[in-house]
C-alpha cells in the first residue's frame, strides 16, 4: 500500500506526518509493506527541506525528517498512490479539484481516514511558533498510530 500525505507547501504538516507514519510503520508488523510520501498543493517550496521548526520538532520526538524535500502534487500521484490524505479541508478541496474522476474516492482527510475526527484538520503551524509545531506533531503522530492500528486490523 502507498500513502501520500498532502498539505499546502509540503514543508510543515505533511513532512511531519510522513515522518510520524514512517516511524510508526517501521515499528509495526507493517514494516516494509507500506510506502509513505508527502507533497504540497503549491510549488513555492519545491526542492527545499522541511521548515527548520518542523525538523526540530520531529527530532525532539526521535524522528529525522531533514532529508525530505518538498514537492508539488503531480497528476501521476493519483494513480501511483492508494490513498491521498490531506491535512485540512482546503487541501482536500484543492486535491479533489485536480483528481481524475476515477480517483476521487481515494482522497480524504488524514485525521478522518485514521478514524480520529470526522472532518478533522491539522492546523497549519507555519505562521506560529514551536507550540504550534508541537500541536501539529501530536495530531500527526496520533494519526500515525491510528493508521497503523487500522491497517493492522485489516
Amino acid at each position: 500500500m502507498k500513502l501520500l500525505v498532502v498539505c499546502l507547501g509540503n514543508i510543515c504538516r505533511s513532512p511531519l506526518a510522513e515522518g510520524a507514519l514512517r516511524e510508526r510503520i517501521a515499528r509495526s508488523p507493517l514494516a516494509g509493506r507500506i510506502q509513505v510520501d508527502s507533497a504540497g498543493t503549491g510549488d513555492w517550496h519545491a526542492g527545499q527541506p522541511p521548515d527548520p521548526r518542523a525538523i526540530a520538532c520531529a527530532r525532539n520526538h526521535g524522528v529525522d525528517i531533514s532529508d525530505l524535500r518538498a514537492r508539488q502534487l503531480r497528476r501521476s500521484d493519483f494513480d501511483d498512490f492508494d490513498w491521498l490524505l490531506c491535512a485540512d479541508r482546503q487541501n482536500l478541496r484543492d486535491v479533489l479539484a485536480q483528481a481524475p474522476a476515477h480517483c476521487r474516492g481515494k482522497v480524504g482527510l488524514l485525521l478522518e481516514w485514521a478514524g480520529m475526527e470526522p472532518g478533522g484538520a491539522i492546523p497549519d503551524p507555519y505562521s506560529g511558533g514551536s507550540k504550534d509545531f508541537e500541536h501539529a506533531w501530536r495530531l500527526v503522530d496520533s494519526a500515525a498510530q491510528a493508521v497503523v492500528a487500522r491497517l493492522c486490523a485489516g
